[in-house]
């Protein structure tokens, strides 16, 4: 398909679509191309593709979070990318529930709002029963908290199993599945997403490593809102520890670990270099003396600016005591080192990228997503790995 073919045209149609609360809501449609674009009132958008002739149901959820300040726009071109594909089978979702300045609300916030969005979305699709998430910068954070919130445990069956030495029917208790929002969890994919917050360690590489810059970004991270308080671990909700810090670990309605635990795989994508806001180490979940030397040019012609890729694996947690790293004594100990710890306990892929030698090397944050096309457009081979390693 030529990209001409994929500009949307405004020839909408509006079908009545019944929510829960039994009130007649309108969805347009639009088209891409053979893109089928769908929308509803709160904005949210549905694509997949329309062939002529009898349609075929999606069966795999993909759903694209947007980052800070960002909007639903901002995944355009890579669910396009991913449509033209795997054109059947697959409905991406461009969230839209967390946009422009409710991205201030709070990771927790936008992390429930999504939550109520997916369950929405599935609701509206029936035939769904797989489901990804693809999250860029804070919405990879976003996503992280909405798993936790839409984690489940299907009940175990009992399975009749013949027994040899008995002669009779004995049952076996199936292991309970675990399941997201009652979907089979495939694919958890971030991209520059500051796992380990943005505060002090040079995360931010943008004050460049200025433990005075650093300091003063924590004091003013309420400018930002809740979501600043998150970044910066700035937030002590009633004593407890930071948020990001609660999210390495389940708690009693929310299993953040135990939902990325059950997904077939977690890839992270890193910019290695020239990505002011969310640094290396972050967005990889490394410790610094664990970032990879680098080899000089692309280890795959195809990928020209994927500079290293990294097989899963649990990394190696350092086992020393930690003595205050309960919820009364979480300032004494190293926070960041915590988060390793425990988000390392589930294995990921990592794949670090590297702009340099372009003029978007500046704009890497943005070019790793392909945020506008027409100055983001580098990144499109990081885009078609996460699509070529994509399994449907």
């Amino acid at each position: 398909m030529e990209e001409k073919d994929c500009a949307i045209t405004r020839n909408t149609e509006e079908d009545m679509h019944v929510g829960s609360d039994k009130e007649t809501k309108k969805k347009k449609k639009y088209r891409m191309g053979c893109l089928r674009a769908e929308s509803d009132e709160s904005g949210n958008i549905d694509l997949t593709v329309d062939f002529p002739g009898k349609r075929t149901e999606p069966t795999h959820l993909v759903v694209m979070v947007n980052g800070l300040i960002g909007s639903a726009q901002n995944w355009r071109f890579a669910a396009k990318q991913m449509l033209k594909t795997y054109p059947q089978g697959l409905l991406v979702h461009c969230s839209k529930r967390n946009r422009s300045t409710q991205t201030f609300d709070g990771v927790d916030v936008m992390g429930e709002r999504l939550a109520e969005e997916v369950r929405s979305v599935i609701k509206r699709h029936p035939s769904l029963q797989k489901i990804s998430f693809v999250g860029h910068s804070l919405g990879g954070l976003v996503a992280r908290y909405a798993i936790g919130r839409l984690y489940e445990q299907e009940s175990p069956e009992e399975l009749p199993q013949n027994s040899e030495d008995i002669g009779d029917t004995c049952p076996t208790i199936e292991e309970p599945k675990e399941r997201i929002a009652g979907l089979e969890p495939m694919y958890f994919i971030t991209s520059a997403t500051p796992h380990l917050g943005s505060r002090g360690h040079k995360q931010v590489p943008l004050f460049s490593g200025s433990h005075t810059l650093e300091r003063l970004a924590t004091r003013m991270s309420w400018c930002l809102g809740n979501t600043g308080k998150h970044l910066f671990l700035a937030d002590s909700d009633d004593g407890k520890p930071p948020l990001l810090l609660r999210m390495v670990s389940d708690s009693r309605d929310l299993k953040f670990i135990s939902a990325l635990h059950c997904f077939k795989r977690r890839i992270a994508y890193a910019n290695t270099s020239f990505d002011h806001l969310v640094g290396w180490s972050t967005s990889s979940i490394r410790r610094r003396n664990e970032l990879p030397k680098l080899q000089r040019g692309p280890i795959n012609e195809k990928y020209p600016h994927i500079v290293n890729i990294e097989p899963p694996d649990t990394a190696s947690n350092h086992e020393e005591d930690q003595s205050g790293s309960n919820s009364n004594g979480f300032k004494n100990f190293d926070m960041e080192e915590e988060m390793i710890r425990e988000l390392t306990k589930v294995s990921w892929e990592r794949v670090d990228v590297s702009f340099r030698g372009t003029l978007q090397r500046f704009l890497a944050h943005n070019t790793i997503q392909v945020k506008t096309k027409m100055i983001n457009s580098a990144g499109a081979d990081v885009i078609q790995h996460m699509i070529d390693n994509f399994e449907p």
